[in-house]
């Protein structure tokens, strides 16, 4: 019966013009979005949920979407991905009306449109994919194009809309959305409310929240702030909520003043989510935070701190550059990324006077973007997108890291201030529409003689960075030649404009001079005739960009000397040179962690002492073989308990703690962290809190002491906050001594169900392929490949390249290596080829490492 009616009603559409169908591909692809855009305007929703308590029924509600027809004379595309009996009824301007559902879509009749006004409205069950429902209390998420899975919208960027939304809840709960809060009604054991219009939005931008929150209000500067969040402990909330308060307000202050427009979506109101799958998403008027980043224990340490103000400036930043201006389609998505984070930096800094911000920058940037940039599955920052179903797979370290890099090079290239005019003359163009990066580059284009479309064709439209070696030549103790090459490495004969600040030891002291590399070969005449020096750095200053080939005697000196450089940054700048080495095979393991053990208690910077523990800890999982780690252990265990105890901050000390916690192989040690954990001992200026000590019987389970039963169910009565005790109760059986639960843990993962807490998901895989567990293990990563692509199609954006990093990063084998190997080389030829090449990203370790220690 439904068959024949189908029939009928495609019978009855009428005839197409070219390229329009009724029978849209499924997802959203670029050719129904760009008709859909060209032929809708002044559109309005009024959304109108009803959400029950019982989590196995579904939302109930209806949409009416408000709209004008250029051309009424063929079918109405809609996205709704969910079942056709979710479906209750069809509206159009006032009737009935007959509907096609197909590939996710609700394809309206011709036949119910006119040309001008139209109203349809439908009546459904929600799809609980993008809602994220627990017990009690939910929250939506909807980047990039995933509000189609709730409930039916036009669900594109540039279709931006005004909502309306009225949710009913239960009457114990709270409920917020991206307009203002208007009427609240309670009915028994119901609540009703309504939130005010909005601006016009995308539907990636729409959001609500209900369920058990408690809310802290604060005024500043003349604006009242929300929070809600679900913390339980007191203590904490009120150690934390007025930084977080004078975080967004500072942010606010400084981005009105920067932009030279008013914030423009009235109420701010922001939720800390327990396990939210980022760092944070900018619903306009209602921020999502992870509230773990946002609620910090006494013993954050400085990167956490700074963390913390970076991603709420990020965040607020957003509100411009996103919200107020959108991208037209999700190819331009870094554009909105790449200010966020580059005015996030610009925020940031005045908040932490004592900090080194040039060297924040390079250690915040480009190591993460180098190790996409140095993969054969390397992404350029401008992607080519064909429908949104991929849309989330185009996020990363390319578009959060490498693009701030880029976007500082051109402010340098026009000038601060000529910069921030042209940004302030792009928003006011565009504001409350969508613009794409030619738009932006027409704006600056005309207040700058260099070719910005030549320039942007290396930098943002291709992948990959360039290989910078380093020509010294040494006659009679003085420099003969001095030059730098570019070189293209994948072959295209790219170059790569940009200025190199080099580094030079000379006997007298160092000096910095600066390089245009304007060519493939560019000499530094100025260097000739004078002593040979110690060292030739090209990337110093955290400045340049790319694979820096460096001569024989500067390897040599910075493997045995690198400390001995006293500018931080540009001690910094050798290090990340370094670790590029290390992965080249020009410098080994053991010689790498024999130099961090020789710099630690030497280090003076911060941050500096963080990246190097962190390099320290990358190194003796992934690279070390086993009789090199044993050789080490006591020594490297030592100089942390060492670095533990001289350190003068609770910042300090956690980073060296932390390090100790994460590569502790010695019984000794061990003991030592049991007794920790078991608060038998204590760490003199460290004040530890529960996720200390939920990290630490993590630790001890993994290393299967002998009562780590015991010690996981101790934590699990320690753990008083429900959302945190779940988190911990869904990752334990991962911990397990028993092979036969960690593989019951592992195949539970094949039900979509089990997969929503994403961080849950993501912290067990990462103890289940734990290096102390790889032998054990490694027979997962090949079914864990094979689920890649359902993890795309049902997770959130950066899921599936986390899912890949924590079931490949715990292994250095060749047989390891050749199981990714296999699965790409059997791929099927319809096979996304962004999951491919972000496959292709997180093996690239792997594969070195492998390479390098050639262990079976």
């Amino acid at each position: 019966m439904r068959i024949l009616s189908c029939l009928a009603l495609i019978m009855a559409l009428p005839t197409l013009t070219a390229g329009q169908t009724a029978s849209p591909a499924p997802g959203v692809p670029l050719d129904v979005a760009t008709r859909r855009a060209a032929n809708v305007s002044d559109l309005r929703y009024d959304l109108l949920l009803s959400i029950p308590e019982d989590l196995s029924a579904p939302l109930t509600g209806s949409n009416t979407i408000r709209f004008s027809l250029k051309d009424a004379s063929t079918p109405l595309v809609l996205d709704f991905d969910t079942s056709r009996d979710q479906v209750k009824g069809v509206e159009a301007n006032g009737k009935p009306s007959a509907f096609l559902f197909v590939n996710g879509h609700l394809v309206v009749p011709a036949g119910s449109l006119a040309a001008g006004a139209n109203t349809v409205r439908i009546t459904f069950n929600a799809g609980d994919a993008s809602l994220n429902r627990g017990k009690d209390f939910l929250y939506t998420l909807f980047v990039p194009a995933r509000a189609r899975l709730a409930f039916p919208v036009f669900d594109q960027p540039d279709l931006k809309g005004k909502w309306t939304m009225t949710l009913e809840h239960p009457a114990g709960w709270q409920s917020a959305a991206n307009g203002a809060e208007l009427t609240r009604t309670v009915i028994g054991t119901r609540t009703t409310v309504t939130f005010a219009e909005t601006q016009p939005l995308p539907t990636y931008l729409v959001a609500f929240i209900a369920g058990d929150f408690k809310i802290e209000t604060a005024e500043r500067n003349g604006r009242t702030f929300r929070m809600f969040h679900r913390e339980t402990d007191a203590a904490k909330v009120a150690r934390n909520r007025e930084a977080i308060f004078d975080l967004h307000a500072r942010a606010l202050a400084f981005l009105e003043d920067y932009t030279a427009i008013p914030y423009a979506f009235g109420k701010f109101d922001f939720v800390a989510i327990p396990a939210f799958q980022f760092g944070g998403m900018e619903h306009a008027g209602k921020i999502l935070y992870n509230a773990s980043g946002l609620m910090l224990d006494e013993s954050a340490t400085q990167n956490q701190l700074l963390g913390r103000a970076s991603v709420i400036s990020h965040e607020t930043a957003h509100m411009w550059f996103g919200d107020l201006v959108t991208m037209r389609w999700f190819n331009d998505v870094w554009m909105k990324e790449v200010f966020a984070n580059f005015m996030a930096a610009k925020i940031v800094n005045p908040s932490f006077p004592t900090v080194n911000h040039d060297l924040r920058f390079l250690l915040s940037n480009y190591p993460a973007a180098y190790e996409v940039d140095r993969t054969a599955g390397a992404n350029p920052i401008r992607q080519e997108l064909d429908n949104l179903d991929e849309a989330g797979s185009m996020y990363g370290a390319i578009i959060y890291q490498k693009a701030p890099v880029v976007m500082r090079h051109l402010e340098t290239l026009l000038g601060a201030d000529n910069f921030r005019d042209g940004l302030r003359e792009y928003l006011k163009r565009h504001a409350f529409a969508n613009a794409t990066w030619s738009d932006l580059i027409s704006v600056l284009d005309a207040r700058t003689p260099t070719d910005l479309q030549e320039w942007s064709r290396a930098w943002v439209d291709q992948p990959g960075r360039p290989t910078i070696q380093t020509d010294l030549q040494i006659k009679d103790g003085k420099i003969a030649h001095l030059s730098f090459r570019q070189r293209d490495p994948r072959g295209r004969n790219l170059a790569w404009p940009q200025l190199l600040r080099v580094a030079i030891g000379w006997p007298t002291g160092p000096e910095l001079l600066v390089v245009d590399m304007t060519s493939a070969v560019v000499a530094v005449p100025q260097a000739v005739g004078r002593p040979a020096p110690a060292y030739v750095l090209p990337s110093a200053g955290g400045w340049a960009y790319g694979s820096f080939g460096l001569d024989r005697a500067t390897i040599a000196y910075l493997a045995a000397s690198l400390p001995e450089i006293a500018d931080p940054l540009t001690r910094g700048s050798a290090w990340v040179t370094m670790w590029d080495a290390l992965l080249d095979s020009q410098v080994s393991p053991a010689a790498f962690v024999d130099l961090a053990l020789q710099s630690l208690p030497r280090e003076s910077d911060e941050q500096m002492t963080s990246r190097i523990l962190g390099y320290a800890s990358a190194t003796w999982w992934r690279f070390l073989q086993p009789a090199e780690m044993a050789a080490r252990a006591p020594r490297f265990e030592s100089l942390l308990r060492e670095g533990l105890a001289q350190a003068k901050t609770p910042s300090q000390k956690a980073s060296w703690f932390g390090t100790l916690r994460n590569i502790a192989r010695t019984p000794a040690t061990v003991a030592w962290l049991h007794k920790v954990w078991a608060k038998e001992e204590t760490v003199t200026g460290l004040p530890l809190a529960e996720a200390d000590y939920t990290s630490l019987a993590l630790e001890l389970a993994v290393r299967q002491v002998p009562d780590w039963q015991q010690v996981l169910r101790t934590q699990l009565t320690r753990i008083e906050n429900p959302d945190r005790r779940g988190r911990f109760e869904f990752v334990m059986p991962a911990l397990s001594a028993d092979p036969a639960v960690r593989e019951k843990w592992f195949l539970s993962l094949k039900d979509v169900s089990n997969r929503r807490r994403e961080p849950w998901v993501l912290e067990g895989l990462s103890y289940l392929h734990h290096p102390l567990r790889a032998a054990s293990s490694q027979k997962f990563v090949a079914p864990s490949l094979d689920m890649l692509w359902d993890i795309q199609k049902t997770g959130d954006i950066f899921f599936p390249k986390r899912w890949l990093d924590a079931t490949l990063g715990g292994y250095q084998s060749t047989t390891v290596a050749n199981t990714v190997r296999d699965f790409l080389k059997n791929l099927p030829a319809n096979y996304p080829d962004r999951l491919r090449n972000i496959t292709l990203q997180s093996a690239d370790e792997l594969y070195r490492a492998a390479r390098i220690t050639k262990r079976n």
